[in-house]
């Protein structure tokens, strides 16, 4: 794939990952190196991969995503309330392959950790946005590999309502940080296609909040 058709075609996938057919270990690592390329503040590698292919310990980790999902849809749904009936075709979509994901998530082939060998800072937004600004860009280069390997993924993190259990389970160190949970698999089909999203001209300010004058 070219870089246009990866980047627009990137989309979280639940229903249509493949549970059945296994991921090789290389595959997964030729794109964590990829990733790796990405971005890091002062240049410095404090990224950590987890990759969890054992059932058992899919097994363990899917319930912990489990028990956080579940108050977290019921949430959702009452929030929508009577407007659920009213709910676009989009959110209804999204809802039920989220349903789809937590009810078979110990059953996808991998389920990658990445992590920072160091916790978040606390004093500072601009520190907070560095901290994460240096291994953010490097998951999304890692689903962007996948992507361009014919594998699918999505970005979660309601594990983290629960990082501490998670983190003995995989024997993560307390002065580590785990910032997300990305389901890896082969994908069921491959016509994956641009999301309906807003333009440009719509989203873009030009020197100042508001400002959507005509680009130069």
């Amino acid at each position: 794939m070219d870089a246009h058709q990866v980047l627009t075609t990137t989309r979280s996938v639940r229903k249509r990952l493949d549970l059945d057919r296994p991921v090789p270990r290389a595959v997964i690592t030729e794109c964590i190196d990829e990733a790796s390329q990405a971005p890091t503040g002062g240049n410095v590698e404090r990224a950590r991969w987890i990759v969890v292919d054992d059932p058992a310990t899919r097994a363990a980790l899917g319930a912990i995503y489990r028990r956080a999902y579940e108050p977290y849809i019921a949430e959702r749904r009452a929030a929508l309330g009577e407007a659920a009936a009213g709910a676009s075709e989009a959110t209804r979509r999204v809802m039920s392959s989220s349903d789809h994901l937590a009810a078979v998530i110990e059953r996808v082939p991998a389920l990658v950790v990445p992590c920072r060998f160091d916790r978040p800072p606390v004093d500072s937004p601009r520190n907070l946005a560095s901290f994460y600004g240096s291994i953010l860009p490097a998951v999304w280069s890692f689903m962007l590999a996948l992507r361009s390997r014919g594998l699918g993924s999505s970005w979660t993190t309601l594990h983290l309502d629960h990082e501490p259990e998670a983190a003995e389970l995989l024997g993560v160190p307390p002065t580590a940080t785990q910032v997300a949970l990305i389901p890896v698999a082969y994908t069921v089909g491959d016509d994956f296609k641009p999301a309906a999203r807003r333009p440009a001209a719509e989203i873009t300010y030009w020197n100042r909040w508001g400002n959507k004058g005509a680009p130069a």
